[in-house]
């Protein structure tokens, strides 16, 4: 399923996986290039790959939910609102799980840099990215998003 962006304003137009993955990458040459070896908080290979793969099945869950209801993933475009599933938890799954995958990099490596890529990943979609679909959602969905809203969390 392609991603519908003709109605999305222009800044909204990356999408959420080219920036995290922009961001894991400016992490990693800050890490090896300007802190190699200087400064590391405690890691966790093992537990940096769970967290790492509990976010990766959240996001593939929600995905897997999109495509089954065949509603596209921009919410200007979007055929069906979901409230069920991962959706209960969270009203955003897909970055959710994203920002579980940045942290289990962060959580595996012990490098600090890591850390502020998933806060920084975090505070773009927080900021930038669920305001606007929020509102598209509550023009498309009216009360029922609303409602929605009021019981779910945006995230945990």
């Amino acid at each position: 399923m392609t991603r519908n962006t003709e109605n999305c304003p222009r800044m909204l137009r990356y999408r959420p996986p080219r920036i995290a993955f922009s961001l894991l990458l400016g992490a990693a040459a800050i890490q090896v290039f300007l802190l190699p070896g200087t400064f590391a908080l405690p890691s966790s290979p093992a537990g940096g790959a769970a967290l790492g793969l509990l976010g990766a099945a959240i996001m593939l869950r929600a995905w897997w939910l999109f495509k089954m209801h065949k509603t596209a993933i921009c919410p200007t475009a979007a055929a069906s609102l979901i409230t069920n599933d991962v959706y209960r938890l969270t009203r955003n799954p897909m970055y959710m799980g994203i920002v579980l995958m940045l942290l289990g990099v962060a959580l595996a490596s012990g490098g600090p840099a890591f850390y502020l890529a998933a806060l920084l990943f975090f505070l773009i979609i927080d900021a930038v990215f669920c305001p606007f679909e929020e509102h598209a959602l509550r023009r498309a969905f009216g009360r029922r998003y609303a409602e929605y809203a009021e019981r779910v969390r945006r995230w945990l």
